[in-house]
């Protein structure tokens, strides 16, 4: 990105997008009263709808887990996006061109949708060929892996025909350029012309975690290919090995939801996986698991930065028992620290990779792989202590030697002493002298520190600047206020309702009458804080930001509260809304007028006439006023 997106860019975006239409695709949504939709929340299970969307504030909010936020946050907890990521992807649906702190518009924006345009009819293409006589190769390796017909419509894979440029003639009378498909990757430039990269291969889409294609992987399946056994995509402007799992789109919501992912090695793995019931799984493209990945990985857990990890989410490992495969257990276990997650290791029997053993032995196989995983820590350990002679004291000294540093490093000090234990055990010395020897290396330079990980997705320092640094501890952020901690009584639910409707229906309310009802006396406190946000942004009334200005306003305990009341919905009848907001209002005014004009009673009261003649009929020209207000604003 060339810098951050400005954010009077982000506003637009915002207010030409429509939220009701970003949650309709992922949420079946009904009319819940005026201006208000509810449908079943896409964030936890639920059997009655308590998931609310409010299209004209912009808002939406689940009143049963509490999940709320604007488009932004939806598209950020739905597709495990960052903040800008969400900017970008509403601003290419609308065709609006952002610009950036450096001052220009993003140079790849326009090149960028085009070159994904180009995949999408690339992979339509290579699913179409599947079918052809042609594809025969292609299907009999599928179907000698146990993967049917479904399964390769599940997976969306295709077939490119053993032809110079049999794809570049049909995206190019489609209307894409020479330049997009070599800059797309899909062909490369030949001594005289273009040539499609992918021939008589088999083909799978790697897409985003949003589900948009962004490359692709093939397989070499006829004897007369001199290529490599797979070949992915090269780098481009929407593709980068690095940044990519593939099957991340279709395992994202079980992932979060299950707190579990499963790293496997291959696209054929990713499919025993997910068909055997493992809808977890994901694998790299043509490349190491590295830092990029785990980054992704922990957006889509949830996966906080916390001391003690104990209960959080998994990520299970499975490798190879060759010698790439335990090449691939160290380089993870080298970025073990970055997760707060557990981290676990499963290596099948007989050296099957999850494919062969779904193919061998069946689903239950696959299913079992993952339930016998083990701590990556063991799994270390014992590696380890396998290149030694345990029955030597030399053999045994060695493998302390070895194995410490390892169980020094676990986070969790409960664990830590528990592997100790275990660990005098195996290698057969007291657990005095395996526990000093931990200590030691405790007390040893430690490993190169690693970046600290990054956020959940959602994370920003202010709205429209994004950010991926972890969230502060909880003990250091006051408990957020919501509805549900507000009293119940009829003076607190006048004010709540007030407010409701000043941010739901502001224009049924003018905005005189609307700063006369906010200058009140309010006697619940929440409340208070959250009017006097309204007051602080009451130049936006009746804008279609005026909600999301208030919530700018809210110090952070109270944006939740005031998402909340854009969003609870109000007591109204279809067509009566400026009845039910003027009655709301006038009931509140009334009520102030009321206290006031108690205290000028009780005042005069208190005024001897004779001795203060010119405060007395002070307060008397107070209470007729008071009064003559009192009828306008019945109306009478």
């Amino acid at each position: 990105m060339a810098g951050l997106i400005r954010r009077s860019d982000i506003d637009e975006v915002r207010s030409r997008t429509n939220l009701a239409d970003i949650v309709g695709d992922y949420v079946t949504l009904k009319s819940a009263g005026v201006g208000s939709m509810k449908g079943l929340c896409p964030f936890h299970d639920e059997r009655s709808p308590s998931f609310h969307v409010r299209p004209q504030v912009g808002f939406y909010h689940c009143f049963g887990c509490g999940e709320g936020g604007d488009v932004f946050t939806f598209l950020q907890k739905m597709d495990h996006v960052t903040f800008s990521e969400a900017v970008e992807r509403l601003a290419g649906r609308l065709g609006y061109t952002l610009h950036y702190e450096d001052g220009g518009p993003a140079a790849d924006q326009g090149n960028r949708s085009r070159l994904l345009a180009a995949n999408a009819a690339a992979e339509q293409f290579f699913r179409a060929q599947l079918g052809t006589p042609d594809a025969e190769p292609a299907r009999r390796f599928l179907g000698e892996r146990g993967f049917d017909a479904s399964a390769a419509e599940r997976f969306s894979i295709g077939f490119a025909p053993n032809s110079y440029d049999a794809l570049g003639d049909h995206l190019r009378g489609q209307g894409f350029t020479a330049e997009e498909l070599l800059a797309s990757g899909l062909q490369g430039q030949g001594d005289r012309k273009p040539y499609d990269r992918f021939r008589g291969r088999l083909i799978w889409p790697i897409k985003d975690v949003t589900g948009q294609t962004l490359g692709f992987g093939a397989r070499k399946l006829l004897e007369s290919d001199q290529g490599p056994k797979y070949l992915n995509t090269p780098e481009t402007p929407v593709y980068s090995k690095s940044k990519v799992l593939y099957g991340l789109d279709l395992a994202k919501r079980d992932i979060a939801r299950g707190k579990q992912v499963v790293v496997v090695e291959g696209y054929t793995d990713v499919m025993a996986c997910h068909l055997a019931g493992i809808t977890t799984a994901v694998a790299t493209c043509g490349t190491a698991f590295g830092s990029d990945h785990i980054t992704i990985i922990r957006r889509v857990l949830g996966d906080v930065d916390n001391r003690d990890s104990h209960g959080l989410g998994e990520v299970i490992f499975t490798f190879d028992p060759d010698e790439a495969g335990q090449k691939a257990a160290s380089r993870a276990f080298a970025d073990e620290q970055r997760f707060a997650a557990q981290t676990y290791v499963a290596v099948a029997p007989d050296g099957l990779d999850p494919c062969d053993l779904r193919l061998q032995r069946g689903d239950d196989a696959v299913r079992m792989l993952v339930q016998s995983r083990k701590p990556m820590y063991e799994f270390m350990v014992r590696r380890q202590l396998d290149l030694y002679d345990l029955e030597t004291v030399e053999g045994r000294v060695a493998a302390l030697r070895s194995t410490a540093p390892i169980v020094a490093g676990i986070r969790d000090e409960s664990l830590s002493i528990g592997y100790t234990r275990t660990l005098a055990g195996w290698i057969g010395m007291e657990p005095t002298e395996v526990a000093q020897a931990v200590r030691a290396a405790r007390r040893a330079p430690a490993r190169p520190p690693t970046a600290r990980p990054a956020a959940a997705a959602g994370s920003e320092a202010a709205p429209g600047i994004p950010v991926d640094d972890a969230p502060a501890p909880a003990d250091s952020v006051a408990p957020a206020m919501g509805i549900a901690q507000l009293p119940n009584d009829p003076v607190a639910r006048l004010e709540r309702e007030l407010l409701m409707a000043l941010l739901q229906h502001p224009g049924e309310i003018p905005l005189d009458v609307a700063q006369r009802a906010l200058h009140t006396s309010f006697s619940q406190p929440a409340l208070a804080t959250v009017r006097d946000a309204m007051l602080a942004s009451i130049e936006a009334y009746g804008s279609s930001d005026w909600a999301r200005r208030v919530t700018d306003e809210s110090p952070g305990a109270f944006t939740a509260l005031v998402t909340q009341l854009a969003i609870a919905p109000l007591p109204i009848r279809e067509g009566h809304a400026a009845e039910y907001c003027q009655g709301v209002t006038t009931s509140l005014i009334e009520r102030d007028l009321l206290r006031r004009k108690t205290e000028l009673l009780g005042a005069l009261q208190r005024t001897d006439s004779a001795a203060e003649p010119e405060r007395y009929r002070t307060l008397q020209r107070e209470l007729v006023d008071l009064e003559a207000e009192r009828r306008r604003v019945r109306g009478d």
